[in-house]
């Protein structure tokens, strides 16, 4: 444990949450602990950079420093990102799953690549707000307006395109989603301090850059360790759908609806980050291609925060100890969620991932250029709804949900993104005959990443509840869930794997 946590209550109350006092943070900084990298960033006003907060340089005066929620305010306020400790190749923060409001909403959006596809103004209108409300929010939240923001995106994506392709530099330019070369070079340059060449030079002299390969781009992305690995992979293979997914050897790949063309990627967990290999169609959808992983692999959440609360109770304690980072996996398409989801309702999760076979062999999208065993996409919604009755089995009344809701998501009435709000999507979902609060509670996990749903409708759940120990009523366990918010998703995902595989309890 480091310094600046031994105080105790101080980690507990701000485990999880971005530190808002800057002397919390110094201390932070000093003690370079690297849990709340990608929380905030210490930018050094004798040097003119910015840094991680375990940036390994000689910890700074603490009146020579100040603190910024993101990177894009720091480079508002005219400092350049530190070429020691690469302070934009951190996991991201916590706080924009935590949050439910305006802010962190749009930060899971911004992320996802909206702003270089739609504009500030598509951006605003997914949320559901005024592009000048929108502005005036995050500057005051983040420090930097939407532009900003999606520029020290723009500027990431570039600086992994540069260091891991043999892409020109103009192809680099627009695949990052730059209106032009000049405003590419300017960028790099305000950022890193450098040029793209240069960093393309010192990215070929460092160990830790990926060797380019034709057609592919590799990354590293980073995360918070502990890291539960072998319980993601296992949850993901055992829904995986031929075609769609494989998951063998420590290793899971899947195929991608992207917005400007299918992809493929291919997940293998390593020692402190995991190995990203990616497939594009379009080099434009790098960066939500990079998210949307980074969400189904939960690699922003916050372990540390988690395993504290949750190994609090006694009778999840054992469970933590023995599966310290365990993570809820995430969703790379909205649409698709939402049809598992429904597929998966009262049967198991081997009948649910026949009836997603059944569908994707059938309406499934061929790739022009299978990837070894990957050969297809997911159907759309717009193929379910209108053919989805040729294929589907079970109880009519199911059958009809899913087209009804996939009609809903092909018209555009129903829109499914990583920015919705968690509670007007719950009741939105519910809305639609068929749909209940543990199919909308488990689209919001999923899709939103809302790390605190706990799914007392679950038979497995509960049953899980009962092998720790714990109540399995739906109100006994309710009441005690509340002392495990606000991460009762991750507690979920601790019951399920009792459910499975009983844990030995220890007094």
């Amino acid at each position: 444990m480091s310094d600046f946590c031994q105080t105790g209550s101080l980690c507990r109350r701000q485990h999880g949450y971005v530190l808002k006092d800057p002397e919390q943070r110094y201390r932070a900084v000093a003690a370079r602990d690297s849990r709340f990298d990608g929380q905030f960033i210490l930018a050094v006003r004798t040097t003119g950079i910015y840094c991680r907060p375990s940036c390994p340089a000689s910890t700074p005066k603490r009146r020579n420093v100040e603190f910024f929620a993101t990177a894009a305010a720091a480079q508002i306020a005219g400092y350049r990102a530190c070429r020691r400790c690469l302070p934009d190749a951190v996991p991201g923060s916590p706080e924009w799953n935590l949050r439910a409001d305006l802010a962190g909403r749009a930060m899971r959006l911004i992320a996802d690549g909206v702003v270089e596809r739609d504009g500030v103004t598509g951006l605003a209108r997914r949320l559901g707000y005024s592009e000048r409300h929108l502005t005036r929010v995050l500057t005051t939240e983040l420090g930097a307006g939407p532009l900003a923001l999606a520029r020290a995106h723009r500027a990431h994506s570039a600086r992994l395109l540069i260091e891991t392709t043999s892409l020109s530099v103009a192809d680099i330019a627009f695949a990052a989603g730059f209106a032009s070369v000049r405003q590419f070079n300017d960028t790099i340059r305000a950022v890193f301090a450098t040029t793209p060449t240069q960093l393309r030079i010192a990215a070929k002299r460092s160990p830790r850059t990926p060797l380019p390969t034709p057609g592919r781009v590799t990354l590293r992305l980073a995360l918070r360790e502990p890291f539960d690995a072998d319980g993601v992979l296992g949850f993901l293979a055992a829904r995986s759908v031929a075609g769609v997914e494989t998951a063998v050897a420590g290793e899971y790949a899947r195929t991608l609806r992207l917005a400007n063309g299918p992809a493929t990627a291919s997940v293998r967990p390593a020692e402190g980050h995991v190995v990203c290999t990616l497939r594009l169609t379009d080099m434009r959808d790098l960066g939500s291609a990079v998210s949307r992983l980074r969400r189904l692999f939960d690699l922003d959440a916050d372990p540390a925060a988690i395993d504290e609360i949750l190994g609090n109770d006694p009778d999840l304690a054992a469970s933590v100890a023995a599966t310290p980072g365990i993570r809820v996996p995430g969703s790379v398409d909205g649409a698709e969620t939402v049809v598992r989801a429904l597929l998966g309702q009262q049967v198991t999760v081997a009948a649910a991932r026949t009836a997603a076979r059944r569908l994707t062999d059938a309406l499934g999208e061929r790739l022009a250029v299978p990837d070894g065993e990957l050969t297809t996409l997911f159907p759309t919604a717009a193929a379910i709804a209108e053919r989805g009755h040729e294929v589907l089995t079970g109880p009519a009344r199911r059958i009809d949900t899913i087209r009804t809701v996939c009609a809903a998501i092909a018209e555009g009435e129903l829109d499914l993104h990583v920015g919705a709000d968690a509670e007007s999507l719950r009741t939105t979902l519910t809305s639609y005959a068929g749909i209940g609060p543990w199919t909308a509670g488990y689209v919001a996990m999923r899709l939103l990443g809302d790390p605190d749903v706990l799914l007392l409708q679950d038979i497995a759940l509960r049953t899980g509840a009962s092998r720790l120990g714990l109540p399995s009523t739906v109100d006994g366990l309710a009441a005690r869930g509340r002392a495990w918010r606000p991460w009762r998703s991750y507690a979920g995902m601790h019951l399920w794997r009792a459910a499975a595989t009983p844990i030995e309890r220890t007094s």
